[in-house]
């Protein structure tokens, strides 16, 4: 992808960003760029619906979306959405396997009680997976920790740690240990740092970590 290039008042350069963003969010404008057109998506955790509501706009795609929130699942419907309330940690024994090309859960893996059982249900019922999560091993977060003898605070993880959505920390490094013992394929990686693409020392310089996964039984 080309990026316009734009100058400074000095006439200099200005460093691009990897990937502008969509909605509000850079990992967001990652998922439409491997989402195929006319496929169909999972998205769980959907929120309002936002996402889904883009990539039928702009992939054609025949999306279905699972959210805990009953008054998002009503904004998300009122968006022409196709979702319904649901508990992911429950299972997603609705849906048969296969069901979907594409099962996406972009920041919620961290928020889930039963974070492996989700991971395999969504590689059960998708043909691939998507997952984005909050990278924990950030150098600001080991900084804050460390400075502080406190739960991190930091602009990833801004809230109280009493407060805080998050019950399962992850990093870089955990999320690819826990692919290599599953057996998972990790097909592409993305490591952001805001809009920025972090190509080495992920595990430290990374804030959002984004992966495309899928079985090995794909690839027999």
């Amino acid at each position: 992808m080309t990026l316009p290039v734009s100058l400074n008042e000095s006439g200099k350069q200005k460093p691009q960003p990897f990937v502008r963003e969509v909605l509000g969010r850079s990992d967001y404008r990652i998922i439409g760029e491997i989402v195929e057109p006319q496929t169909r998506v999972l998205d769980l955790g959907c929120g309002d619906g936002e996402l889904l509501e883009w990539l039928a706009a702009n992939k054609g795609v025949d999306g279905r979306g699972v959210e805990l929130s009953g008054s998002k699942v009503q904004r998300a419907i009122a968006r022409g959405v196709s979702a319904y309330q649901g508990d992911i940690d429950q299972g997603l024994a609705d849906y048969p396997d296969r069901a979907f090309d594409y099962v996406i859960l972009s920041q919620t893996l961290q928020e889930t009680f039963r974070p492996l059982k989700v991971l395999r249900e969504m590689l059960r019922v998708g043909r691939r997976v998507i997952v984005a999560f909050p990278n924990y091993g950030h150098w600001r977060v080991r900084l804050s920790l460390l400075l502080s003898g406190r739960a991190p605070k930091t602009e990833l993880f801004p809230h109280e740690w009493y407060e805080s959505p998050n019950i399962h920390f992850l990093t870089v490094y955990n999320f690819e240990d826990l692919a290599a013992v599953e057996g998972l394929v990790i097909e592409r990686r993305y490591f952001l740092s805001g809009a920025r693409r972090v190509s080495m020392l992920p595990n430290l310089l990374a804030e959002v970590a984004l992966y495309l996964v899928s079985g090995t039984d794909l690839h027999a």
